[in-house]
């Protein structure tokens, strides 16, 4: 056949789009219409180029389909992650609890009193909603809150030290993700970075020697997504304070991390909380929302409340707000701060945290039996969990994993398939072999996974 007689195999435009809009139900036509043109297209080359003879109709339809069903989703959506990765950053760090998804749904989603004062009927400020709560639960003479922790550091330094020097450890000049410097923060601050010490030792001389007419800070950086372990020295926050305050300096501690309760009951010790770095003499501590602190993403600031005012008056605060659903999601973590025993219990990043391995295991071995009615060939393994998002880079977690065995399938196609399942079930290939980490799958969500391996295996007898 020639390439004309090729193409006039091809159905006309009016025809699909009768055909489709039939069984489309409500989605609007110009998708529809954009869909159709763009398959048409597809088609039209692969005719062109003799890739195929002629227009396999039924094959043009079901594509045009799979696309519609593509497109018509969300491209934002809910996954189940059985990664073990606790604060996934990929995943949206940290997992919201049931009292922050209420308060989203009852307030968040409809009007409020995000900037007005109920008492009175005047203006109020949106960041009132959360201060006293930050000053409570920390120490601190006030809090202010922006939308992540580089803008709380961006902000910080632009308000107090813009024009002058900042004297940070060569040690603790972190990078975060996505190429993220703190010196490059420092410098678009406006302020000028001086590094002391070494890599891996810095002493309190350093500090000293580097202070000048021109020094606005130190600053003190968590080093929150990495250890350096051996022959080691580092300024500690009281002394390093201390120094400051001898010198008529702000000191400024980048905290990252964001924990607010004492894990080492739960096997982790030494990993510094919030109020401790406020009673350590900080003038000002920043720190993540979305990490160990379990709620939203969000910049918190706590400190002095001269600096915090300075910060208030910055014209880049409003560039940088936190918007009514941070805030909504924000003031429900902390509120179950209040009770920290029960905030372990229901705030899903510090309970993952503090699971005892054998409800895990418990946990496993309940989702490998449903699975294996399903008629899938799988078993529970040991693990090795994390709490991920730039936390507590040394700490790994016992966990345990189901194993997932499907002879027509590769580990790497089975683990494709989850994913492009309605419900996405993010999982992960050790050993040549699929595994859904149990320490950071909730209960609930068992049914999905099941669903899923039943319609995998479905789909595969039906090829067979």
């Amino acid at each position: 056949m020639t390439k004309q007689q090729r193409l006039r195999t091809l159905p006309k435009m009016d025809d699909l789009l009768q055909v489709i809009e039939n069984q489309a139900g409500d989605l609007p036509r110009s998708l529809i219409k954009s869909v159709i043109q763009d398959e048409l297209a597809c088609y039209r080359q692969r005719l062109l180029t003799g890739a195929a003879d002629r227009c396999d109709q039924e094959e043009l339809l079901a594509g045009i389909r799979l696309e519609l069903g593509r497109q018509s989703q969300p491209h934002l959506r809910g996954v189940i992650n059985a990664t073990g990765v606790i604060l996934h950053t990929n995943l949206g760090r940290a997992r919201l609890s049931d009292e922050c998804q209420a308060m989203l749904a009852g307030v968040g989603c409809k009007y409020s009193n995000l900037e007005y004062d109920l008492a009175d009927g005047s203006r109020g400020s949106r960041y009132q909603h959360v201060e006293d709560l930050l000053i409570r639960l920390t120490g601190a003479e006030a809090a202010l809150v922006v939308n992540n922790n580089a803008a709380a550091v961006y902000l910080v330094l632009d308000s107090i030290t813009k024009g002058r020097e900042v004297v940070v450890s060569r040690g603790e000049l972190v990078e975060i993700g996505g190429s993220f410097r703190v010196p490059n923060i420092m410098a678009a601050s406006g302020c000028k970075l001086v590094e002391v010490g070494t890599t891996n030792k810095t002493h309190p001389a350093d500090y000293e020697a580097a202070i000048s007419e021109q020094t606005g800070a130190l600053l003190k950086v968590h080093t929150s997504n990495y250890k350096i372990i051996g022959f080691t020295a580092e300024v500690e926050m009281r002394e390093l304070a201390q120094i400051a305050r001898k010198h008529q300096l702000p000191s400024i501690y980048d905290l990252g991390s964001g924990l607010m309760v004492d894990l080492t009951p739960y096997g982790i010790p030494g990993e510094t909380t919030v109020a401790q770095c406020v009673s350590q003499g900080a003038d000002l501590v920043c720190f993540s929302g979305d990490k160990l602190l379990g709620g939203p993403q969000a910049g918190i600031i706590v400190g002095k409340s001269a600096y915090i005012t300075a910060m208030k008056k910055n014209h880049l605060l409003r560039a940088l707000r936190i918007d009514k659903l941070t805030l909504t999601a924000l003031e429900a973590t902390l509120r179950q701060y209040l009770d920290p025993a029960k905030a372990v219990q229901s705030i899903p990043t510090l309970r993952m945290i503090a699971e005892p391995a054998a409800a895990v295991r418990d946990k496993a071995e309940r989702l490998a039996d449903l699975l294996a009615r399903t008629g899938c060939n799988c078993s529970v393994v040991k693990s090795a969990a994390c709490v991920g998002g730039g936390s507590l880079p040394a700490v790994e977690l016992e966990s345990y994993a189901v194993a997932v065995h499907l002879e027509e399938l590769s580990p790497n196609r089975l683990e494709s398939k989850l994913r492009e399942h309605c419900v996405p079930i993010i999982a992960r290939i050790t050993d040549d072999c699929l595994q859904l980490d149990l320490r950071t799958v909730e209960p609930e969500e068992f049914a999905d996974i099941v669903l899923c391996v039943k319609q995998i295996i479905s789909d595969l007898r039906i090829e067979l």
